[in-house]
């Protein structure tokens, strides 16, 4: 599997699709910071999008614009329109209370948002940038992306048998589209995501998210890759943002903690997988992680899911 799937898998991705927005002017909503990735498309109308730096936009019919660290933003018909909270906004169209006029300009929207787990953030998700633009139809994966764009429409516009799991699933797709898309319009020079184009670096990230139980050393890594040690170690901590060493530590705590929540593996078995030949070692590193010890950070999963039922 490819270093970018891995890393999708490993964050846990949780796709949502909103229902279809349609709002008549004047109208405007305010969204507050959360842990959340939302994405907004215009498909008619008029819609702009305002971030708390004073950053302005005026989307296009077909724009996709994608705020990956859940900021705080505003979207409306026009800046200077009122605006009222997304809470409200949503517990009235459950409620089926209309919000906004009804003999305005109609603007449609499809919005979203994606959740990762939380805990580690990875490094490709701190390296987004605050917004990402995906403009309408230029090129072939642009046009791909619209179509699955297309296809969401369909399913909120047919409630047929199946249509929430679609919805899942074409939202999840969607996500990888759009870091595509972006990588395609602006490749970064530095970051996670220069790193997965990196042929040397993403050989060297894929090894590590495969096989995070191996011996793994500097020199071991560097040899795999065909560079020398100092070159591999200044080009990874240039690229990812944090030396091989971190990186491998953080990849391992991680598998750890899927272990930890879908086996009932005992707790030294888990630290051989992940790389860890002492208990002792394993539960030292895992509580300067996570602030628990391996078998505390179980119990109170445990705990929670028994309280939720």
């Amino acid at each position: 599997m490819d270093a970018l799937s891995t890393l999708i898998e490993a964050t846990r991705l949780q796709s949502v699709v909103y229902s279809k927005i349609i709002n008549h002017a004047p109208w405007g909503i305010d969204a507050v910071q959360d842990n959340n990735s939302q994405y907004w498309q215009l498909i008619s109308g008029n819609c702009f999008i305002g971030l708390p730096n004073g950053q302005l936009i005026e989307m296009q019919i077909g724009e996709l614009v994608f705020i990956p660290h859940g900021s705080a933003h505003w979207i409306a018909d026009k800046p200077g329109s009122l605006r009222i909270s997304a809470n409200d906004f949503v517990k009235a169209r459950l409620a089926g209370i209309p919000v906004f006029g009804s003999d305005g300009d109609e603007t449609t929207l499809i919005g979203g948002h994606f959740h990762f787990e939380d805990g580690l953030m990875h490094p490709f998700l701190k390296d987004l940038p605050q917004i990402i633009r995906i403009p309408k139809l230029e090129t072939e994966r642009q046009l791909v992306l619209q179509q699955n764009i297309r296809l969401i429409w369909v399913e909120l516009n047919n409630d047929e048998q199946g249509s929430r799991a679609m919805l899942k699933a074409l939202a999840e797709i969607l996500f990888i589209q759009i870091i595509r898309a972006y990588l395609e319009q602006d490749i970064p020079h530095t970051g996670f995501l220069a790193a997965l184009k990196d042929t040397r670096i993403s050989k060297a990230l894929k090894l590590i998210q495969d096989f995070p139980g191996s011996d793994w050393t500097m020199e071991s890594l560097a040899d795999s890759v065909g560079m020398s040690r100092s070159v591999f170690f200044n080009r990874f901590k240039n690229l990812v943002g944090e030396t091989p060493s971190n990186y491998l530590t953080d990849w391992r705590i991680r598998k750890a903690k899927e272990q930890l929540i879908n086996s009932n593996m005992k707790i030294i078995d888990i630290a051989a997988n992940v790389g860890y030949r002492s208990e002792a070692a394993f539960n030292r590193i895992f509580k300067t992680k996570t602030g628990k010890t391996p078998a505390l950070y179980r119990r109170d999963l445990f705990r929670k899911s028994a309280d939720v039922l």
